[in-house]
């Protein structure tokens, strides 16, 4: 009886919610603002429990001092640093200490990890573009055209990179929003109906 609870408010409030999108009604709206704001809430109390389980885990790893065990306390020297400058000031003064660390550590930081993915998005490039097959070859012509299109140098080439971008390209980015989104109807209906019940924690 206890685990038919949670897959009857499932029920519910995914039919409530669907149902909400094609009926104008505005009690149905009320409902579904009142959903979205429990979401809200739901989605508060995951930061909240995020938190706890970042200082857990990096608390365990100082303890026993596993390698790597220096980044941990750094991580949790940087989360203890944020909480206290985001809970003391008030974030939309533009001289605070949280907005300078927003500006000059954290934003530095994301740069760093973007500037070094270049690098291991050109090696993935360079073992991918090798010439082994017509495929291959299509697939590296296909980017050498495209990113000579992006610079004056290859100017001339810039009506075909438009093409290829709006047509081919398109062609498949489309196909692929079309799968992913079948894919969360098919997902959604298996979570509605009860058939998959791996977010009450079972097989």
């Amino acid at each position: 009886m206890k685990w038919e609870i949670p897959l009857v408010i499932v029920f519910v409030t995914g039919v409530i919610l669907a149902l909400s999108d094609f009926v104008p009604h505005q009690s149905i709206q009320d409902v579904r603002e009142f959903f979205m704001s429990w979401l809200q809430i739901i989605g508060v109390l995951a930061v909240g429990l995020g938190l706890v389980s970042l200082t857990q885990v990096n608390l365990v790893k100082v303890r026993r001092k596993t390698p790597g065990w220096i980044y941990s306390v750094i991580t949790l020297f940087g989360l203890v640093i944020m909480l206290v400058t985001g809970f003391v000031w008030d974030y939309r003064e533009p001289s605070n200490p949280f907005q300078f660390l927003f500006q000059y550590a954290l934003l530095p930081i994301y740069a760093t990890m973007f500037s070094l993915l270049a690098f291991y998005i050109a090696s993935a490039a360079f073992r991918a573009f090798k010439a082994r097959n017509a495929l291959a070859t299509t697939i590296l012509v296909t980017a050498v055209i495209v990113m000579l299109g992006q610079v004056p140098v290859g100017a001339k080439l810039a009506p075909l990179k438009s093409w290829i971008m709006e047509v081919p390209n398109m062609a498949g980015f489309r196909a692929i929003l079309l799968g992913i989104g079948l894919g969360g109807v098919a997902m959604a209906l298996k979570i509605v109906f009860g058939i998959e019940r791996a977010y009450m924690g079972r097989d």
